[in-house]
């Protein structure tokens, strides 16, 4: 079996764009009341900065503790979060295309294990929020709840 080894860093990287004003699509992403909607079940409260928040995917039996870096409103948020067992950090950017519609740029860096093992986090993160941002736009732009994240792993449990 070839041995195959990282050159740099990987940044896991999902963009999508939401026909919705910024300041919509942002706040679905600081408010837990819309957020849950489309991406984890329970929250304890909003984003804010230099706040310790826990998000929880009840239908997995998964908490994730998040701590609130940097906020900008309308633009972008910066958290750190413990997925798949290492702390990783995640940006939103927000970008205002004419009046009525938003570019959504997720980007997570800092995994860490053997090879392998990044190599199988940055898929998860990679499908994860592709999954999240195609529920964020059925959502707001069509009012559908298309529960793609609870849908993903049918009776199982993440891991």
């Amino acid at each position: 079996m070839e041995t195959y080894q990282l050159t740099r860093n990987p940044v896991v990287k999902a963009e999508m764009l939401i026909r919705k004003p910024v300041a919509e699509v942002y706040e679905a992403f600081i408010n837990p009341a819309i957020t849950t909607k489309f991406w984890f079940t329970k929250s304890s409260g909003r984003l804010e900065p230099n706040k310790q928040i826990q998000w929880d995917w009840e239908m997995y039996n998964l908490s994730v503790r998040v701590s609130v870096k940097e906020i900008e409103q309308n633009k972008r948020i910066l958290v750190e979060w413990s997925m798949f067992g290492t702390s990783t950090t995640v940006e939103w950017l927000f970008t205002p295309i004419e009046d009525n519609a938003t570019f959504v740029s997720i980007s997570s860096t800092g995994f860490k294990g053997d090879g392998d093992e990044i190599v199988d986090q940055v898929i998860g993160c990679t499908e994860g929020f592709a999954l999240v941002l195609s529920g964020l736009k059925a959502f707001l732009e069509h009012n559908i709840i298309l529960n793609l994240v609870s849908d993903r792993f049918p009776n199982q449990q993440i891991q």
